[in-house]
């Protein structure tokens, strides 16, 4: 492995300060959704990373963030990975801050928002824009493996949780949710 392949994020960060700035919008009037290109692995792992470390920290301890994150991003992965997923970005004044991936059957395989942006309708500008891809080519329901934070999330989105369970990721149980969508009717 290179060196430069790897890169380590220090994950006890302080939070961005976001003021207020008169006759400038905030939350979601702010954001744009445009197409998830190859070229942003950087941004879609180092978002991955802290939304996993920061942003799940009151529903998984510490072993299961690491055995879900890692701990580096491996940004040859990302790379490799990127290059085949289709999906969009939220930007914020030319900054992602987060992104949606999923597959032409209507799987979600990620969904990640960094936690400075979460509960700011990031999530679900992203979730609207996949249901609109799906529903314009002909699918008719949207899959997701939601965790303990995100399910929540989806059930506001009018989805249901079809069951609950654990997943292994290096020795490590992992609670998730199966879940999913009907955009039939």
């Amino acid at each position: 492995m290179r060196s430069h392949d790897k890169c380590r994020i220090d994950i006890n960060f302080a939070p961005q300060k976001r003021s207020f700035q008169p006759g400038k919008s905030r939350g979601i009037m702010d954001i744009s959704i445009r197409t998830l290109s190859a070229t942003d692995y950087p941004h879609l792992a180092r978002i991955y990373f802290i939304a996993v470390y920061e942003g799940t920290r009151e529903l998984y301890s510490f072993q299961q963030r690491f055995a879900w994150a890692g701990e580096t991003i491996d940004l040859a992965a990302w790379q490799q990975r990127c290059e085949m997923l289709q999906g969009f970005v939220a930007v914020k004044e030319d900054e992602p801050v987060g992104f949606l991936a999923m597959d032409e059957k209507g799987y979600i395989d990620l969904l990640f928002v960094l936690p400075s942006f979460a509960r700011q309708g990031v999530g679900a500008q992203l979730l609207d824009r996949a249901q609109q891809l799906a529903q314009q080519t002909g699918v008719e329901k949207l899959t997701a493996f939601a965790s303990l934070v995100s399910q929540p999330f989806f059930s506001r989105q009018g989805w249901e949780i079809l069951s609950k369970e654990v997943v292994v990721r290096k020795g490590v149980s992992l609670d998730r949710y199966a879940m999913q969508k009907d955009l039939s009717h």
